[in-house]
């Protein structure tokens, strides 16, 4: 009889330290699993690749408002539509990086820099046909700078997301810029070797 007694109070000690155990075993597991997502949320872009996506956002954000002035400032339809098609291709390309920026914990300017600033202030002063010229020969070098540097970082990018994101824009503005080299001799803009320098807008996309 004493023994079913002991047994009979030893078993809820039992089951309690099961549970106990079990507790602690879901506690660790908890842990784990948020020190691996810690792990995964402060996970770091090299220098290369985050200051390849905060340029890229910063030109794409150029290439949108200066797309915008020429469907308003523009002569030939040409020209309009092509800023219309900067408009319409960079903005996408815009919120597909900055989701990447987001996952990489990126934050991305919203805000032209001084230099892009310069340039659309200058094309706000112009109409017609002179806007025309000097929007197709800035976009000729942005394009010309922007392919070589989407290029380099579709081959060398460290981070999967960021390399996928450069060869995935790649096509688009290696059609950009074959579109923008048709049209702007049309616009009396020379599209000679020496447009293949630095960009007048900063490097946009």
């Amino acid at each position: 009889m004493v023994n079913r007694i002991v047994r009979g109070a030893t078993l809820p000690l039992v089951l309690a330290a099961f549970s106990s155990m079990g507790a602690v075993g879901i506690a660790a597991a908890q842990s784990a699993n948020n020190n691996m997502a810690g792990s995964s949320s402060s996970h770091k872009l090299t220098a290369a690749d985050r200051q390849f996506v905060k340029k890229a956002a910063q030109g794409g954000l150029a290439e949108v408002q200066l797309g915008q002035l020429a469907t308003e400032k523009a002569a030939s339809p040409e020209v309009k539509q092509f800023g219309q098609r900067m408009v319409d291709d960079h903005t996408k390309a815009n919120d597909q990086l900055k989701q990447v920026a987001s996952d990489e914990g990126v934050t991305v300017p919203d805000q032209l820099n001084a230099k892009d600033a310069a340039t659309k202030a200058r094309l706000e002063k112009l109409s017609g046909e002179a806007f025309d010229r000097a929007y197709m020969h800035d976009m000729v070098l942005d394009h010309t700078k922007d392919v070589s540097e989407f290029r380099m970082e579709s081959k060398n990018a460290t981070d999967p997301a960021v390399k996928n994101f450069a060869k995935e824009t790649l096509p688009t503005l290696e059609s950009h810029l074959k579109e923008a080299k048709s049209i702007a001799p049309k616009t009396g803009t020379k599209t000679s070797n020496k447009m293949t320098g630095s960009s007048a807008s900063g490097g946009t996309q």
